[in-house]
């Protein structure tokens, strides 16, 4: 039930997108409080994810999980029998604080329950069925919102995650031993930054940069997160201990995950996009060609723990999947309009080999090197940055997007329209000209991004493994 789970999450993540058209028509929204929809469930999933893990560790993992699942179905039940948008915005919310307790709950009952090659083969199975349920998410919710209506297809959601419940009850209960109460003045410092940090990146767009309103939100959770990190310094039961942070290898394998999400997130979700406006691509057509890239997620994080339990280093493992990373997304620069899907082919397929491997061994090497009573916070502290790195990277990566275009163009609303495919009559060539360029430099400072963080990597973990040998 713990892998049905992280796929329901997983498919909520990327499929949600697919019904913002058909959202928007019912509920008679637009801008920012329709994109809410999609962004509020990220940044609650980003923002409660490592205060699950840590309350899963004293509460019991099972108990945390099973609440988690109820509080994800409510959410999507509630959000199928919205009748207002501010409504559904609340109920995503409420949605995405059940993912991220279910994904933190279920990495600590994995890893509380199988140890060596075993707790590998289960990480990475839980690896594939994330890799799946991004991979087949847009496309079957766009199915289901086809064939029975966006309402519907969120009742559907609901029905799956009821079972998970019922599945999740015959599961083994387990929690770690010698904890304190949960703190609370550190979690609440963790959302709040977190949220306030979401929120300025989320709405620059909309503001502007420089609007007063963005500014102080930024500031405001820039110093709320040096407060939080004070207070886990001061507490006798940390939302995340300080011993996490400073273990290099711990921090390495971290890392790894947030690297391979930047490369893959910004992808996943924009280019459909400029294929189907600068290549003709039916939306069908265009889902097939980002196969190319969540394929090779489904059959990798397999692969890559497969070598790694026949001897191969997971450290060897994990930087040639960074390098993948890395060079398909800076070899996505040759992007062009005239052939776009020979352009991308070859670059997706490296990201998607990347991200797959990555999948397979990260959590399973970081896990190792926490503590058994721990678990549940290191399980959180990973999911959290992938979610931050979901939700950042979709915010950040259209941002880019719009304000080169707006500075290519002219017009900031024209820039939109061109960023979701809608080219002015007459004027094709030079819109395209202008996505394409604002895409290429959207992809150099992504590449830029992913290698300096992939070079902090591997200095982190190979730093560790010298000194465990010295040691």
């Amino acid at each position: 039930m713990v892998l049905v789970g992280v796929v329901l999450v997983a498919m909520s993540i990327s499929g949600t997108a697919v019904a913002l058209p058909s959202i928007g028509r019912d509920l008679n929204a637009s801008g920012s409080l329709l994109h809410w929809v999609v962004a509020g469930y990220n940044l609650a999933f980003a923002a409660v994810t490592l205060v699950a893990g840590s309350a899963a560790d004293r509460i019991g993992h099972r108990r945390v999980f099973i609440a988690a699942a109820l509080v994800f179905v409510t959410g999507f039940l509630v959000t199928a029998l919205s009748q207002a948008i501010i409504l559904a915005d609340i109920a995503r919310i409420v949605s995405g604080v059940g993912g991220a307790g279910i994904m933190a709950a279920g990495g600590a009952i994995l890893a509380s329950s199988y140890a060596g090659e075993a707790r590998n083969r289960a990480f990475a199975l839980m690896g594939t069925m994330a890799g799946v349920g991004i991979a087949v998410g847009p496309t079957l919710s766009g199915l289901l919102i086809t064939t029975t209506g966006w309402r519907e297809s969120f009742a559907v959601f609901a029905v799956i995650g009821l079972l998970v419940v019922l599945g999740a009850t015959r599961t083994r209960e387990s929690r770690a031993t010698g904890t304190g109460p949960i703190d609370w003045t550190g979690s609440a410092l963790f959302i709040a930054a977190l949220t306030l940090l979401m929120f300025a990146l989320l709405e620059a767009p909309a503001f502007g940069w420089t609007h007063p309103a963005i500014l102080v939100t930024a500031v405001a959770g820039l110093v709320t997160l040096v407060l939080f990190g004070l207070s886990q310094r001061r507490s006798a039961a940390p939302v995340l201990a300080p011993f996490l942070v400073a273990n290099r290898g711990f921090l390495g394998w971290s890392l790894a995950t947030l690297t391979t999400s930047i490369g893959f997130l910004g992808v996943l979700v924009f280019l459909p996009t400029y294929l189907q406006a600068a290549a003709g691509l039916s939306p069908a057509a265009a889902g097939v060609t980002m196969l190319l890239l969540t394929a090779p997620v489904l059959i990798m994080p397999m692969a890559a723990v497969a070598l790694v339990n026949k001897g191969v280093s997971a450290r060897l493992v994990m930087v040639i999947a960074l390098v993948l990373v890395v060079a398909g997304n800076l070899w996505l620069m040759s992007l062009n309009a005239d052939d776009a899907v020979a352009a991308v082919a070859v670059p997706l397929v490296m990201i998607g080999l990347g991200m797959g491997a990555s999948f397979g061994i990260t959590d399973g090497q970081a896990m190792a090197l926490v503590p058994a009573d721990a678990v549940g916070m290191a399980a959180g502290f990973l999911n959290t940055l992938r979610g931050a790195a979901e939700a950042m990277v979709i915010a950040a990566f259209s941002a880019s997007l719009i304000g080169l275009l707006a500075a290519r163009l002219g017009d900031t609303t024209r820039a939109a329209e061109v960023g979701a495919g809608r080219l002015t009559p007459g004027a094709e060539s030079a819109e395209l000209d202008a996505f394409t360029w604002s895409w290429q430099l959207t992809q150099l400072g992504a590449g830029l991004l992913c290698l300096m963080l992939s070079i902090v990597v591997a200095a982190l973990i190979y730093s560790h493994a010298r000194s465990r040998h010295a040691a």
